[in-house]
């Protein structure tokens, strides 16, 4: 197995370090904090840190604004530099986010959290879509993104695909933080410069290609892969924020019967290095 990790950010030991650090401060602040009015021993036993905490929690899962304005930056940027014809936002009533036009195809995105939540299991592949992908957007700067990377291709997306038989044509990991002193981007190592988008730097996405048709036990157990200048937004995408040069990865998904069980082996490979791959693993899903 490579060592270059199925992502190439991770969450460091400093990062780590400082969130410990600062969680513990925080909880012994908590009491000092806000006029409350209670004493230090009645603020611990009524429980209002955790509920604020809690509080604090849910609005920020709830809220895409952050996240759609990212999107829409990144979208409204590659418009003016002609990589794209038109968007918009679909998220109101239909089952997907954003639906791009370029090169006479329909692209569709759904955009998801940190990928290791059960909402990344829940997607259906819009019938329009030339081409289906999903954006992966994660706020939590605490968050490890190797884990949460395998978590939501293997155990979420992948058992998906092949359960529910709703192709995902490729996965963008790539937000706000990617490239920060909370996220810093390996790939711009060796003084290479972020590009500018709108006046901000933004390092390249990391891109994962998945098969081009879905894997059945008898018919397709070893599906064919889509290669990046198939999926035009993808290539577009890559090309225009710094990518050239550097492999996107692929997402090669196997499956095979054993008596009444479907059994499924993911394997993350970049160019010529398999970066990550799982065992053979029953498909713990209804309706296969």
């Amino acid at each position: 197995m490579s060592e270059e990790g199925i992502i190439p950010c991770s969450l460091s030991k400093e990062a780590k370090q400082k969130i410990d650090d600062y969680a513990r401060a925080l909880v012994e602040s908590a009491p000092r904090i806000g006029s409350h009015g209670l004493t230090e021993d009645e603020f611990v036993r009524s429980g209002l840190l955790h509920a604020a905490i809690e509080k604090l929690r849910g609005s920020r899962s709830a809220s895409m604004g952050e996240k759609r304005g990212f999107i829409a930056e990144v979208l409204d940027w590659m418009k003016e530099q002609g990589d794209l014809e038109a968007w918009e936002f679909a998220g109101g009533g239909e089952r997907h986010d954003y639906q791009v036009e370029l090169a006479g195809a329909t692209t569709c995105i759904e955009a998801k959290g940190c990928l290791d939540g059960n909402n990344t299991n829940i997607f259906v592949r819009p019938p329009n879509a030339d081409h289906f992908l999903m954006w992966s957007l994660c706020q939590n700067m605490g968050a490890d993104p190797r884990h949460n990377v395998w978590s939501g291709i293997h155990t979420r997306l992948g058992a998906e695909i092949i359960a529910k038989k709703e192709r995902i044509d490729g996965l963008i990991v790539w937000d706000m933080l990617c490239g920060t002193v909370g996220r810093p981007c390996p790939k711009l190592g060796g003084g290479k410069a972020p590009v500018m988008m709108a006046g901000r730097p933004v390092p390249p996405p990391c891109i994962y290609l998945f098969p081009r048709s879905l894997p059945d036990a008898r018919n397709n157990p070893e599906p064919p892969m889509w290669k990046l200048d198939e999926i035009p937004f993808l290539q577009r995408l890559h090309a225009r924020f710094g990518g050239g040069g550097l492999p996107v990865n692929e997402v090669k998904l196997r499956v095979k019967r054993e008596g009444n069980e479907i059994l499924r082996e993911t394997t993350i490979q970049r160019g010529e290095s398999i970066l990550r791959q799982s065992r053979w693993t029953v498909l713990k899903r209804a309706n296969v």
